[in-house]
């Protein structure tokens, strides 16, 4: 039973999906799909609206960020029974991942913009007689297409980022979780933003289609690579910037002097936080031999001790997309086609009616593997032995995604250093999946974890133009290179170069 279905199209009437929790399978809730005529009729009534948010200056802007976290602090019980309901997450994960995070993100970005986007004067190295100053404009219309796995602060930290830098947002969450999206909407309204600067559009992929051609000035996008790949095709033709914010196949490293203990409890959190379904998930461990025993004990005393459930106090809920646990049961019948064995799970949870998948660990597991290979992005650990730290680097540098890794070690200099040699975004040292969660911390990937950077200064300026503007100083009747071109003037600048590109003291001059 899928958690989205299609409803019979009604005469004069837009189409309709129908959606069901993915914990009980009860429907709760019907949405209508927003077409392409109403898409482009949003993206015209935000570029009418951004006009006056722009001119608001970021002292008004923040104070309506500002207010959207005393709404939220307020309803957060509300927002967090409409988030479980969509997903079926515990609610504490809810609280924790998704509201605690959103206050932060409001917080620091109404405090922090003005300071960021700032115009700012460059020194020049060699035309002293100019200056430079660059200027941050907003873009203008962005369109945030979000997933479902975190449905409410991947479509809120964007959108506030957009807001800050004075853009107006049309926001299309995922056809799965369309009332977290709607939420960001409702929280925004209730700050007092005015009419049109943020609206959010429901619907499924043809919708997100729409958004991405009607003429917005930049997409945010976070999804699947397959998707990623589509929007990015659109805007290279459209010539229009995008983010993209795609899968991870996080790889999790145990050095022979790490904390055990440690190591054992952030592996497990890691794996099975959100259900596996994290983009930085621990999506595959390379163990040191020499202390692998130890490590796979822990890791599945600690993975038996879980509370699978939904509300109260579960730790892992179910799995929200069941295309998704497909995907995650044909990576483990694989994995012991091929000779791995389940240390505990390895099956659905009997016990429910939803799509709950038991946390499971895997070992024996090689790179011939799918699991170790593909996105599983739900609650399985594969762990890997490995002769040392060397052969560990090589094998989690093998895979075609490069989002975020973990490196576990009592020797945190020595750490950073394997970070380095990460082909990742991100690196975590002693820790696992914090670097979305950093607001000062540009997340991103390389590879097929995406184009481009949220958060930080570099994911806040993405939301911008910069304008270079050079200002002439001292005013003089010409310039030396202007017309006319003679000998004498050749002559000139041969020199000139000889001196700062040919000696020791121009070199140092320029």
């Amino acid at each position: 039973m899928a958690v989205v279905e299609p409803l019979p199209d009604l005469p004069g009437q837009r189409r309709r999906l129908r959606l069901r929790s993915p914990a009980t399978l009860e429907i709760i809730a019907e949405i209508e799909v927003h077409t392409a005529d109403d898409v482009r009729a949003v993206v015209e009534r935000a570029r009418k609206a951004q006009l006056h948010w722009a001119e608001l200056g970021f002292a008004e802007r923040g104070r309506v960020l500002r207010r959207a976290v005393h709404e939220l602090l307020a309803r957060q019980d509300e927002f967090v029974a409409t988030i479980e309901q969509e997903t079926g997450k515990p609610a504490f994960e809810a609280l924790s991942a998704e509201i605690a995070t959103s206050c932060d993100a409001l917080e620091f970005w109404a405090k922090r913009a003005r300071k960021l986007l700032a115009e700012r004067i460059v020194p020049l190295h060699l035309m002293k007689t100019k200056k430079l100053r660059l200027v941050y404009k907003p873009l203008g219309v962005v369109g945030i297409i979000t997933p479902w796995n975190f449905p409410f602060v991947l479509a809120l930290n964007p959108c506030a980022q957009a807001l800050m830098a004075g853009n107006a947002v049309v926001l299309k969450p995922s056809e799965v979780t369309p009332n977290a999206g709607r939420l960001v909407e409702e929280l925004f309204r209730a700050a007092g933003l005015p009419e049109g600067v943020l609206t959010c559009v429901t619907g499924d992929g043809e919708t997100g289609a729409a958004l991405v051609e009607a003429g917005v000035d930049k997409i945010s996008f976070t999804g699947s690579v397959r998707t990623g790949r589509k929007v990015a095709e659109v805007c290279g033709r459209n010539l229009i910037p995008c983010t993209l914010e795609l899968g991870g196949k996080d790889p999790m490293v145990v050095c022979a002097d790490a904390d055990l203990e440690r190591a054992s409890s952030g592996a497990v959190y890691g794996a099975f936080a959100n259900a596996g379904q994290v983009c930085v998930s621990t999506e595959r461990v390379y163990v040191v031999d020499a202390v692998a025993d130890e490590f796979l004990r822990r890791v599945v005393e600690k993975t038996g001790r879980l509370r699978q459930g939904t509300g109260g106090e579960s730790d892992v809920g179910p799995m929200i997309w069941p295309p998704q646990l497909e995907i995650v049961e044909r990576h483990v019948e694989d994995a012991l086609q091929r000779g791995a064995r389940v240390l505990t799970g390895g099956r659905r949870n009997p016990e429910y009616d939803g799509y709950f998948y038991e946390p499971t660990v895997l070992a024996d597991v090689d790179h011939e593997m799918l699991v170790m290979r593909e996105e599983s992005f739900g609650p399985l650990l594969p762990v890997m032995r490995v002769r040392d730290e060397a052969e560990a680097l090589r094998l989690a540098n093998d895979s075609a995604y490069g989002l975020n890794a973990n490196i576990w070690t009592r020797d945190k200099r020595r750490g950073t250093e394997l970070a380095r040699q990460l082909r990742s975004g991100c690196a975590v040292v002693n820790d696992c999946m914090i670097t979305y969660g950093i607001p000062e911390s540009p997340f991103g990937g390389v590879g097929e974890s995406g184009i481009g950077r949220v958060n930080g200064e570099l994911g806040l300026k993405s939301f911008c133009s910069v304008q270079s503007i050079v200002v002439d100083r001292f005013g003089s009747k010409a310039e030396a290179l202007w017309f006319p071109y003679h000998a004498r003037k050749a002559r000139w600048l041969r020199r000139v170069m000889r001196l700062l590109w040919g000696t020791p003291l121009g070199r140092w001059l320029s």
